[in-house]
């Protein structure tokens, strides 16, 4: 009897599904099954339909691609073009944020009226659990597995793999014998041959990096321009530009001594099975072990529990494996957010906290242990109209305190911060990808705009792209804490307030005694909002932190919308709705 085949197939913007459908993979090949994982971007669809895989588990923490899923929607498929193949769903989602885990429960839903075998329930993560989504996922695996061993179990003649077995690296290393890294090759910018794209990205030139909020004021917020010309890239108001960022020359250096490992060294990659992997295709061949450790190995994250299972797989002594083995339980996973998730403690920090079993590790087994580096996107504040041949972001450093010795910093905020064009050119890979938000082609239709700190990012892309175009009716709410400290391109919306192009409200919230916030200001202004919206067809946006603010200025809007119109609390509610369905309420949040 051969082996049984697993498909995982997964929609990941952060690394989180990723992540776990790697860990799924894992535990399927202790079970002595074939396994496939695979990004859905980069899966041939229509094989899905065959019966290549006996499962199908398709795990999501964001939307898959288009093509995915006009694929799975298309109506001429017939009712049972899948009623050969089992599969099971799982989806990763937060309960805080509206149509929570919509995409998975869809999809299920798709797949029974297909007339594939659904194995369990969609599994419906929640990083609002009290485990997070561990708390779900651990018991959805369960009956998934004894789901799959009833109906397929281990060949005969073999046994499941120990836990304490490592398994198989995904890529064996291959180190090439006196030949070390040029320092000039690293600087060489290399000439895109095709568009930007996440695997063939722009070496964006770095034009200015400034500072734009007071040195007295603890958020260091940078306006930072990118030099785009010859890359073909085009965008409009409400796009993001999308770059992957570096680890610190520190932590490089750190990580290669811990692992003894020479940075200049290069080495060519060889996956242990054709069949189900392949290279990485951002990592060149050969590559140089400063570049791996540089550019795609994610060492200053916070690690994911599935690090901690594959670190225990080494350790030979003793303390350090009864650690790692308890990080990796069910029931120490209060534990390792005591440990790692709530003070921050990175990957490469870890490693040093378990100097026996770092010792142990081979370096075969990197890309198994550290997940890639995944790109940051990033609204852009400019218009091509305004700005041609230029990118403009605006972009907040992350920096703060935890238990930790150091202090915390973002990746890629941190890196971008530090670039200096003054000093020498410097390059960013980039692409832009499309972002939500439209904005009308209706000149007389009004836009309102609701963004507080960065938030204004695409709305300042959307003033530059309108007013070019001629369209002046235009309104925006900005908020910061101080009209001297951090009020984000004030200049520039005097200028089109001077120029009738631009009506502003401001809410500097610590200038005055009382607090005074976006959503106040959208509430001394109901009267005009009925009107720009009500009779007059104004669309209405929202950006920024989705704590707290998004709701408060949606709670504000539809008040106004009883006071001026007249309606109730249940038609303010459904006149909302109706204007998000419509295109002409729109948001984009982040936390």
């Amino acid at each position: 009897m051969s082996a049984p085949k697993l498909l995982i197939l997964y929609g990941s913007q952060t690394g989180t599904a990723q992540d776990t459908a790697e860990r799924i993979g894992r535990q399927a090949q202790r079970r002595r099954m074939q396994v496939k994982a695979e990004a859905l971007d980069s899966y041939n669809v229509t094989l899905s339909s065959k019966v290549t895989w006996l499962f199908l588990c398709i795990i999501f923490s964001s939307p898959p691609l288009q093509n995915f899923w006009r694929f799975v929607f298309r109506k001429s498929l017939p009712a049972g073009s899948l009623c050969r193949l089992d599969c099971a769903v799982l989806g990763l989602g937060d309960s805080s944020y509206p149509k929570f885990n919509f995409v998975a429960k869809k999809l299920h839903k798709r797949l029974m009226q297909l007339g594939a075998s659904v194995l369990l329930p969609v599994g419906l993560a929640d990083d609002q659990h009290d485990l997070g989504a561990d708390g779900v996922i651990d018991p959805w695996l369960t009956s998934f597995w004894e789901r799959a061993q009833a109906l397929y179990p281990t060949p005969a003649g073999q046994s499941l793999i120990s836990v304490d077995e490592p398994l198989p690296p995904r890529f064996v290393f291959r180190f090439l014998d006196d030949v070390t890294e040029n320092r000039a090759d690293r600087r060489r910018v290399p000439e895109p041959l095709i568009s930007p794209s996440q695997t063939h990205t722009f070496p964006g030139r770095v034009v200015s990096n400034k500072r734009v909020t007071h040195a007295s004021h603890f958020q260091d917020v940078r306006h930072i321009e990118f030099d785009i010309t010859g890359s073909d890239i085009e965008f409009t108001a409400g796009d993001v530009v999308m770059m992957r960022p570096c680890n610190t020359p520190e932590d490089v250096e750190q990580f290669c001594q811990l692992l003894r490992l020479d940075p200049d060294r290069q080495f060519t990659l060889s996956p242990t099975n054709c069949d189900t992997g392949s290279v990485p295709a951002r990592l060149a061949q050969p590559c140089t072990v400063r570049h791996l450790v540089e550019s795609f190995l994610d060492i200053a994250a916070v690690p994911r529990r599935s690090f901690f299972e594959l670190l225990a797989t080494f350790a030979t002594n003793e303390l350090e494996r009864e650690k790692l083995s308890e990080f990796n339980s069910a029931q120490g996973q209060d534990e390792l957010h005591a440990y790692c998730n709530r003070p921050r403690r990175t990957a490469l920090e870890v490693l040093t906290d378990f100097p026996h079993t770092t010792a142990e590790l081979s370096v075969d087994y990197l890309l198994d242990l550290f997940p890639e580096i995944q790109p940051r996107s990033f609204s852009i504040a400019s218009s091509l109209l305004a700005h041609p041949n230029r990118i403009q972001i605006l972009l907040a450093v992350v920096h703060y305190k935890t238990k930790m010795h150091l202090p915390r910093k973002g990746l890629c905020s941190s890196w971008l911060a530090s670039l200096d064009p003054t000093q020498e050119d410097v390059y960013v890979p980039l692409w832009v990808k499309k972002g939500s938000m439209k904005f009308p082609k209706d000149p007389y239709s009004p836009v309102i705009m609701v963004g507080p700190g960065t938030g204004v990012a695409p709305f300042r892309s959307a003033l530059q792209e309108r007013i070019a175009q001629g369209k002046t009716a235009n309104v925006l709410y900005f908020g910061c804490r101080s009209q001297s400290k951090d009020f984000y391109c004030s200049s520039e919306w005097e200028e089109m307030e001077k120029a009738g192009q631009l009506t502003l409200f401001t809410a500097f919230s610590r200038d005055q005694e009382d607090k005074i916030y976006v959503q106040q200001r959208v509430q001394e202004q109901a009267e005009l909002l009925w009107d720009l919206i009500a009779n007059k067809n104004g669309y209405f946006y929202i950006a920024g932190n989705a704590k707290q603010m998004p709701t408060a200025v949606c709670d504000a809007l539809k008040e106004g919308f009883q006071s001026q119109g007249g309606v109730s609390s249940a038609e303010a509610d459904e006149m909302l709705v109706a204007m998000e369905r419509a295109g002409r309420f729109q948001s984009e949040t982040w936390s």
